[in-house]
């Protein structure tokens, strides 16, 4: 819930990815108060198009904020919206619950397409859990791509740090493999905006002030959720701080800190080999105490994104963008060890002047 994330890609969906310029657009305060009220009025839906409470206005917010996102995007890079194919416009998860078959991503992909004059994919979760899917996490297929383009020869995982952890094992010749692995920033942000009324814990810096109760962390630990073998998914919401809230702020960050570490070495034992290197993307990946905490628990060593080239921030959003060309070439996004799915299984909806002829 940090901002909005735009970037621009080359690609025909498979194999050629040509990483282009990426730019970052925070949110106000105000529209992150109104996404917290929206994920909270969204936990009792029922029907993924109801829009009771906040979600209509946060809705609306959303859709704007990506209209000027990529209004601003396209003036700062001189890039002429005619020159753009599709935009991959995933939204905000505000309800993720695979086992009921619904999740929720709020914002208009069609009034986004009317609003730029551009073709919009959008909507690229729901067909998975339709299929009794997990609908997460989507980034696998870009993560091949990304890795056979860097010529890796051995096994090799992807680590996102979003408010969710999500992990993609690569390896050639072998399935993709793919899963939720816990929490990633969202308890820790959470308990730095309710202590601090900070939004994040900058650099890892107050988890780096404290101790990780080991009593706890165990505790954390504990649920059944981490002996469960991918494919797997989560919400935002599933893991709950509670064990950590009587202890002081720092010590509270660095236990959290290392749940999500711990939690992300945990699902390595679901893994059919050993990784040869870790890369960590996602806003985790700016967390220094995090990437030692991972640096500590995990058996091969830990990069960030930025070593082989590519930018941290940025993977996401170019990963939707890939996501919009294999809706329009009607490719697959998702696959049964990624999640869950039957079949591999095309997803996302069309919208704006390209639409209309397919």
């Amino acid at each position: 819930m940090d901002g909005v994330d735009a970037a621009l890609i080359q690609t025909n969906g498979e194999d050629a990815v040509s990483l282009g310029p990426s730019a970052f657009f925070p949110y106000q305060d105000a529209d992150r108060a109104l996404l917290r009220k929206a994920i909270a009025d969204a936990a009792l839906l029922a029907q993924r198009h109801a829009r009771p409470g906040a979600l209509g206005e946060a809705e609306a917010m959303i859709t704007e904020r990506h209209a000027e996102a990529v209004e601003a995007f396209l003036a700062a890079e001189s890039i002429e919206r005619t020159g753009v194919d599709l935009i991959g416009f995933h939204g905000q998860t505000v309800l993720h619950r695979p086992e009921r078959r619904l999740t929720v991503q709020i914002g208009r992909g069609a009034d986004l397409a009317q609003r730029l004059r551009m073709t919009v994919a959008f909507d690229f979760r729901a067909a998975d859990v339709a299929a009794g899917g997990q609908g997460a996490p989507l980034m696998p297929i870009f993560h091949r791509a990304l890795a056979a383009a860097a010529n890796f020869s051995g096994p090799v995982i992807f680590i996102n740090i979003g408010g969710v952890a999500n992990l993609t094992f690569v390896a050639p010749g072998e399935e993709l493999i793919a899963c939720d692995t816990g929490p990633g920033n969202a308890l820790i942000d959470d308990l730095l905006l309710n202590r601090l009324g900070l939004p994040f814990d900058r650099d890892g810096a107050t988890a780096a002030a404290g101790k990780v109760n080991r009593q706890i962390l165990d505790e954390l630990l504990a649920n059944p959720y981490f002996a469960v073998p991918p494919p797997k998914s989560l919400d935002r919401n599933d893991f709950s701080s509670a064990p950590a809230e009587r202890l002081d702020t720092a010590d509270a960050a660095a236990t959290l800190t290392a749940f999500t570490a711990a939690a992300i070495a945990r699902a390595l034992a679901h893994l059919p080999a050993a990784p040869l290197r870790a890369i960590v993307c996602g806003g985790g990946a700016r967390n220094k105490t995090l990437m030692r905490e991972l640096a500590l628990r995990l058996p091969c060593p830990v990069f960030a994104a930025e070593v082989f080239g590519w930018h941290a921030d940025a993977l996401e959003a170019q990963g939707f963008a890939y996501l919009a060309v294999r809706r329009a070439r009607d490719l697959p996004i998702t696959f049964p060890m990624t999640t869950g799915v039957r079949e591999p299984l095309p997803g996302g909806v069309l919208a704006g002047p390209r639409a209309r002829t397919r």
